[in-house]
């Protein structure tokens, strides 16, 4: 049976609602699309293999909720960890982007 998708409404609403600040001042993606997505990609990519390997090692488990929708992309892994990590990771190249155009300014 299938649970319910606030955490993964949140995630996407929360990836929306930065796209569109991106969009409106153009900081990341709208910039430069492929270093945009090199940098979001490969941080993204290292840390489902370190997901992989704290599930592998049993550190790492998805518990239970009923807030995840309980689709698997992965034994232990639900569908919203990839978009967990491609909002952290598009979060932090948001603000690196943000905060190096300020200190360019000063």
């Amino acid at each position: 049976m299938l649970g319910s998708a606030t955490y993964l409404s949140g995630l996407l609403f929360s990836i929306i609602g930065l796209g569109l600040l991106d969009w409106r001042f153009r900081i990341a993606f709208t910039v430069n699309k492929k270093a945009a997505l090199v940098a979001t990609l490969l941080p993204m990519i290292f840390f489902l293999i370190w997901d992989g390997a704290g599930i592998a090692l049993g550190i790492f488990f998805r518990g239970d909720t009923s807030h995840l929708t309980g689709w698997l992309v992965a034994p232990e892994m639900p569908i919203e960890e990839i978009f967990f990590l491609f909002l952290l990771n598009y979060s932090a190249l948001t603000l690196f982007s943000v905060l190096s155009r300020v200190r360019r300014k000063k």
